[in-house]
């Protein structure tokens, strides 16, 4: 199963039979667009469960039909940014860039 967000709505007016009344959503998985089956009525912005494989065939209506990626649920609470730990921060320097063309202290001028 894989956690999408739902971007819009796919229309697509010539279809296969088997597809003629199925919604189609566009979905990011990460940073990759596809496209899912809606068997649950989700709109752009929801996060969603989708399934793939043979799975995504049965979830749609039919292991007949071609789909790889079908939405079979919609997600009441997700954030995506819990749980990743913030990357780490260099510590500060708290000394002053030493700059070629100063002279150097203790130095004749």
């Amino acid at each position: 199963m894989l956690i999408c967000k739902v971007v819009k709505p796919l229309v697509s007016t010539n279809r296969i039979p088997d597809f003629e009344h199925k919604h189609l959503q566009v979905v990011l998985d990460g940073s990759t667009q596809k496209v899912a089956v809606d068997a649950v009525g989700c709109i752009p912005g929801d996060w969603v469960i989708c399934v793939g494989s043979s799975a995504a065939r049965e979830a749609a209506g039919s292991k007949s039909y071609p789909s790889d990626l079908t939405i079979v649920g919609i997600i009441d609470h997700w954030d995506p940014e819990a749980g990743k730990t913030p990357p780490a921060a260099s510590p500060a320097s708290t000394e002053a860039p030493i700059s070629s063309d100063a002279p150097l202290s203790g130095g004749a001028k």
